[in-house]
């Protein structure tokens, strides 16, 4: 049965980051808030989490994880960045955007897309967010908390308890995030693509 934590949209308490982190870090898979829809978490080099993710979203192996980072500081490892695309990141980011982004040698290949070398990255602009993943000192592999057969994300974490509570080791409740999904970015090519309208202003992509 999984845990249930109320913490602070705006302080997130730290004795409660520290044991979503611990769960985490164990191997667990967490429901967590963001500034679009709640989603998936667990950590990066957790295969078995990331497959019981795939399990619950009934996934195939084309699905591509996002890497939910702190601020842009954490992207470099992961990411291809040049100066143009920097400068459009660090005007949208933090954000409710996922970037689609050619990887670099670091990532491991089960995140990446089977044919393509390319990473999803997001810079959520949420408070507890941005405390999980400083206090992991990396990364959270991350999907959006759509269950099959539902037309939209899960919004309420009561409900993703009573219906997900023996399948995730912890539901965090941090108040109402919405169920719109992020804008999608394409940044690989030449020009800014626009794949997904989402939560994310898309004028300056259109």
């Amino acid at each position: 049965m999984s845990q249930f934590f109320e913490i602070h949209p705006e302080t997130p308490q730290p004795r409660l980051v520290r044991q979503a982190v611990e769960i985490l870090k164990k191997g667990g898979v967490i429901a967590y808030p963001t500034d679009s829809a709640y989603a998936f978490g667990c950590a990066l080099g957790e295969k078995k989490a990331a497959e019981r993710i795939k399990w619950l979203r009934n996934l195939d192996d084309k699905h591509n994880f996002t890497l939910v980072c702190k601020d842009l500081s954490d992207i470099g490892p992961y990411a291809k960045v040049d100066n143009v695309q920097f400068r459009l990141l660090k005007s949208h980011t933090p954000g409710p955007y996922t970037w689609i982004m050619d990887a670099t040698s670091e990532v491991p290949r089960r995140l990446l897309h089977p044919k393509r070398r390319q990473i999803g990255i997001r810079v959520p602009d949420n408070r507890i967010v941005e405390a999980l993943v400083a206090e992991m000192g990396e990364p959270i592999m991350s999907s959006t908390l759509l269950m099959p057969g539902d037309e939209w994300p899960m919004s309420d974490a009561e409900e993703i308890r009573d219906r997900l509570e023996h399948h995730v080791d912890l539901v965090i409740e941090g108040g109402y995030c919405g169920r719109e999904p992020t804008t999608v970015v394409d940044l690989c090519g030449d020009v800014p693509v626009l794949l997904r309208e989402g939560k994310g202003d898309v004028t300056p992509f259109q």
